[in-house]
C-alpha cells in the first residue's frame, strides 16, 4: 500500500479501519481483547496506521483518541497485560493494586475518558486519621465531615491557625485553571511553597508529609509546587476512591473500548530506527522476536521514562533525569474479627519514626477486594530499601502496627505480598515543564506521566496530546 499523504483526509484514512461493534458492551469488565505478536490484525503484512509502544494508560489514551479518530493502530505492550503500574492481581481470591494508588474523581481529562457508573467507585472517608504521640488524630475535610472538622480543631496535628490556612490554600487553588497552574512561571519545592503560606512545623511533619508524601511518594515534599496546587484542587473538588474490582479496572475500560485485535501483549520492542536514515518517513519498530513493524503516520513511545533512552538510543541525544520515585507496598491476611475499625479511612505515620508512610483496611474501602469472610490491609513504604528482605520488611511492619493498633489485633495477620515498585513515578522536582512537546522528530512522539503531571491525568492528557500533535504534523488536523 503507498504512503499515505500528509493531506489525506480522515475519512480517507478510515477506510483502512473498518467499523467493529459490540467490542465494549461487557461493561468494561476483564479485557480480553488482545492477541499475540504473531497475529496480523487488519490483514496488511506488518504495516498500519500508528504503533503505540506501551499499554499504560498513556498508551491506553494514546489508542482511545485514535479509535475516536478512526484511525488504523497497533498497540504493543512487553508484559502480559494493560495498564503498565495501573494494574489489579488476583492472589488467593484477593484483589492486590500494584502499589497504593487512589484515583481523585475530579481528574479533569479522566472524567473526559472513564464511565464512573460502571468503575463502581468506592469511596475514601474525606480526611484522614493521624497517628501522633501514640493515639490517633483527625484531620477532615470540613465542607463534608463538618462536626469532625469542628471537633479536629485543638488535637496537636496542627494548630487553629494551620487549619485556617488550609482553607486559605483551597481557595487559592480553586480560583486558577488547571493549565494556570501547569504552567505557572513560578515554581518552588512544595515544602518551601508550604513554609511560605505560614504552615507551622508541626502540620508539616504531622500531615503534609504523610499525606502529600504518600502522594507524591516524596516525604521531603521536595516535588514541584506546580504538581501540589494541582492534586490540591483535585481533592478539593472531588473524592479518593477505588474502583470495586480494583485499580486495574480503569486500564481494562480503556483498552475494552478498543478495536478487537489492536492490542499484542507479549511483544517487546527491541529498536526504533530509521530505515532511510532522518528522512521524513516515520520510524519502524523492530520487536523482540525479529518482526519489524511499519507505521505509515508516525510511532508514539508511552513507555516508563527509563526505558526511553534504550528505545531512543542514536535518534536522539540520552536526556538527563532524575532518580525516580519508588515505593513498597505490603498486602496482609486477616480475619474481620482483627480489623480493629471500620471506617474507610487513611491512615497515616505522623510520628517522624518507623518505616510506615500509610496504611489502610483496603476492605473497609471496598468489600470486593477480599474473598467474603476475609479482609485485606495494605501498608505503603517510601524508598526503596534496596538492603532490606521482604521477610524483614513484613516482619518490621507488623511490629509498627502492633503500636498503632495493639498486638491482639496485628500480630495474627498473615503477610500475603509485596510488591517493589521502583519506578513509582518520575521525579519531578523545580525545575519543571509539564507541558513538554511529545514531538522528538518526523513521525516519533512521547507520551507518559513524565511528560505532564505525575498523576492518573497527566498520563491520559500526554497519550492525547501526542496523537494531536501526529495529526497535525501529518495535516490530518
Amino acid at each position: 500500500m503507498p504512503p499515505l499523504a500528509n493531506t489525506l483526509p480522515i475519512s480517507s484514512i478510515s477506510q483502512f479501519f473498518p467499523p467493529r461493534r459490540g467490542h465494549a458492551n461487557h461493561r468494561y469488565r476483564r479485557f480480553s481483547g488482545a492477541q499475540s505478536s504473531t497475529a496480523d490484525p487488519y490483514n496488511r503484512k506488518n504495516q498500519t496506521g500508528v504503533i503505540i509502544i506501551g499499554a499504560g494508560l498513556a498508551g491506553l489514551a494514546a489508542a482511545n483518541q485514535l479509535t475516536s479518530k478512526r484511525i488504523p493502530f497497533l498497540l504493543l505492550e512487553a508484559s502480559d497485560g494493560v495498564g503498565g503500574r495501573v494494574r489489579t492481581d488476583i492472589v488467593d481470591g484477593f484483589f492486590l493494586d500494584r502499589g497504593f494508588q487512589i484515583f481523585i474523581t475530579a481528574y479533569p481529562e479522566a472524567k473526559k475518558l472513564l464511565d464512573y457508573e460502571a468503575l463502581d467507585l468506592q469511596r475514601f472517608y474525606a480526611g484522614a486519621k493521624v497517628f501522633y504521640g501514640g493515639k490517633f488524630h483527625t484531620v477532615a475535610d470540613p465542607l463534608r465531615h463538618f462536626w469532625d472538622s469542628v471537633a479536629s480543631l485543638t488535637n496537636p496535628i496542627g494548630s487553629v491557625v494551620d487549619k485556617g490556612l488550609i482553607a486559605l490554600t483551597r481557595a487559592r487553588v480553586l480560583i486558577k485553571s488547571d493549565e494556570e497552574i501547569l504552567t505557572a512561571a513560578d515554581e518552588v519545592p512544595t515544602i518551601d511553597l508550604l513554609r511560605k503560606i505560614g504552615f507551622s512545623e508541626a502540620i508539616l511533619d504531622r500531615f503534609f508529609r504523610p499525606f502529600f508524601g504518600g502522594i507524591f511518594f516524596d516525604r521531603d515534599l521536595e516535588t514541584t509546587s506546580k504538581l501540589f496546587d494541582f492534586v490540591f484542587r483535585c481533592l478539593a473538588l472531588g473524592e479518593n476512591t477505588l474502583p470495586a474490582m480494583g485499580i486495574g479496572e480503569i486500564s481494562n475500560q480503556l483498552a475494552a473500548k478498543l478495536p478487537s485485535n489492536s492490542v499484542l501483549l507479549n511483544t517487546r520492542v527491541a529498536s526504533i530506527e530509521y530505515p532511510n536514515g532522518t528522512g521524513s518517513d516515520p520510524p519502524s519498530v523492530r520487536i523482540q522476536d525479529g518482526g519489524v513493524l511499519k507505521a505509515e503516520l508516525g510511532v508514539i513511545v508511552a513507555v516508563e521514562q527509563p526505558e526511553v533512552d534504550k528505545l531512543l538510543d542514536g535518534i536522539r541525544d540520552p536526556v538527563m533525569t532524575k532518580p525516580a520515585r519508588s515505593t513498597i507496598c505490603l498486602y496482609f491476611t486477616a480475619e474481620p474479627n482483627q480489623i480493629p475499625v471500620q471506617d474507610p479511612v487513611l491512615f497515616l505515620n505522623g510520628s517522624n519514626s518507623g518505616i510506615i508512610n500509610n496504611m489502610f483496611f483496603a476492605t473497609n474501602v471496598a468489600r470486593t477486594y477480599a474473598p467474603p469472610g476475609k479482609a485485606l490491609v495494605s501498608v505503603s513504604l517510601i524508598g526503596s530499601f534496596e538492603d532490606r528482605s521482604d521477610d524483614d520488611l513484613a516482619a518490621e511492619v507488623i511490629r509498627e502496627l502492633s503500636g498503632w493498633f495493639g498486638e491482639s489485633s496485628v500480630m495474627s495477620w498473615k503477610h500475603l505480598k509485596t510488591y517493589r515498585i521502583q519506578f513509582a513515578q518520575p521525579n519531578q522536582c523545580p525545575p519543571t515543564d509539564l507541558v513538554k512537546s511529545p514531538r522528538v522528530r518526523s513521525g516519533l512522539y512521547l507520551s507518559g506521566d513524565y511528560m505532564t503531571s505525575a498523576t492518573f491525568d497527566g498520563a491520559l492528557v500526554s497519550g492525547r496530546r501526542a496523537v494531536e500533535v501526529l495529526l497535525r504534523e501529518k495535516g490530518l488536523i
